[in-house]
């Protein structure tokens, strides 16, 4: 397996190995097609070394099947490698028992909702990966505070790791963010007229 160089290596007083083991933040941005796709790639790879994940789907609907969901949760109750826990803002969130009435939560509430949990979990230091997908949208959309999601991110104890999905991620994230990938589309299906289909969207 080829092993990475860095092209500098910073006068920060950590030992190689200090710093191979920080903590990291992604964020996976852009317009292009992907950037859900290579976040769940990354929970597998945790899922194989062991680490507890927990997901957050902000934004995407409770209807919308991501094929992901499912093989994740069936690997994370296998014991073979990490546990996973998958949070849906379409659902109106795992951890809430009540349901609400009828206009009493909306599409913001429940994203405010949802970075509420993902901060105690942070302090609490339950989970190795947090994947926030689609989170970049709140941000974007002034729902949630982009400088208090970077000072939570900075101040977050343990080596908790943390990819960011979503188009339109501000840019005081991105200058935080500790690895970024702007995902630009060249050519999609859809351009030639073809939906989405079974095993390539969902």
């Amino acid at each position: 397996m080829p092993q990475g160089q860095p092209s500098v290596v910073p006068d920060d007083g950590l030992t190689t190995r200090q710093r191979r083991n920080r903590p990291l933040v992604f964020v996976h941005t852009g317009v292009g097609k992907g950037k859900s796709t290579a976040a769940f790639g990354l929970a597998l790879r945790a899922w194989n070394q062991g680490w507890p994940i927990g997901v957050f789907q902000f934004v995407k609907s409770a209807k919308w099947k991501v094929g992901e969901e499912n093989a994740l949760k069936v690997l994370g109750a296998t014991g073979e490698g990490g546990t996973v826990a998958w949070h849906k803002m379409g659902e109106g969130w795992s951890w809430i028992q009540r349901a609400p009435a009828e206009g009493e939560q909306t599409n913001e509430d429940k994203a405010r909702e949802g970075w509420e949990q993902v901060k105690r979990d942070l302090a609490e230091e339950t989970y190795k990966l947090y994947v926030l997908d689609e989170f970049a949208y709140p941000m974007h959309w002034g729902w949630i505070d982009t400088d208090e999601v970077v000072e939570v991110l900075r101040d977050r104890p343990g080596t908790q790791h943390v990819v960011i999905t979503g188009r339109n991620a501000p840019q005081k994230l991105i200058d935080f963010a500790d690895l970024v990938t702007d995902m630009s589309k060249i050519k999609h299906p859809m351009d030639a007229g073809q939906k989405g289909q079974r095993g390539i969207e969902w």
